[in-house]
């Protein structure tokens, strides 16, 4: 198949990954508080999590992935969404065409420290459900916030 400048649009390769992460939430005067992060590479908003190791499962990976991004020691409370979603980078390499998923669970903090988080983030801020919903970059996250926050409500 060509474009419409005779080039194959099939020269791209496709990489699937599988990422994890989660919606950490906390009680602030009797209101629910989540965690969002701002990364440092693009300077968005968004809910922490990350790839998948090698043998690691999905629940171990979103609390890893939570505490590095975070400094928050976590547990999980109940699955919450996977979403998917396509996006081209050039990562390793030659541009590469990227199918993501990303398994996100509701999860509770019972320790750590926000100062605590990796440099792949510049700042980790507890607000709330509103003000998390204006600032996060992704429309799929705003979509995970809410089903969070529909669990918050029972």
């Amino acid at each position: 198949m060509k474009n419409s400048c005779g080039k194959s649009t099939d020269e791209t390769d496709t990489v699937f990954q599988h990422s994890a992460g989660g919606i950490v939430f906390r009680h602030a005067d009797m209101r629910p508080e989540v965690v969002i992060i701002k990364t440092a590479e693009e300077g968005r908003w968004q809910i922490p999590k990350g790839l998948i190791d090698p043998g690691e499962s999905v629940q171990d990976a979103a609390i890893r992935e939570v505490r590095e991004e975070t400094g928050l020691e976590c547990e999980i409370i109940a699955p919450l969404d996977t979403i998917e979603y396509w996006f081209f980078g050039y990562y390793d390499g030659p541009r590469k065409r990227y199918h993501k998923r990303v398994d996100f669970f509701l999860m509770r903090a019972v320790g750590g420290d926000t100062s605590r988080h990796d440099a792949e983030v510049i700042e980790v801020r507890w607000v709330s459900i509103g003000d998390a919903e204006k600032m996060l970059s992704f429309e799929n996250e705003r979509q995970v916030l809410a089903k969070a926050a529909e669990k918050f409500q029972h």
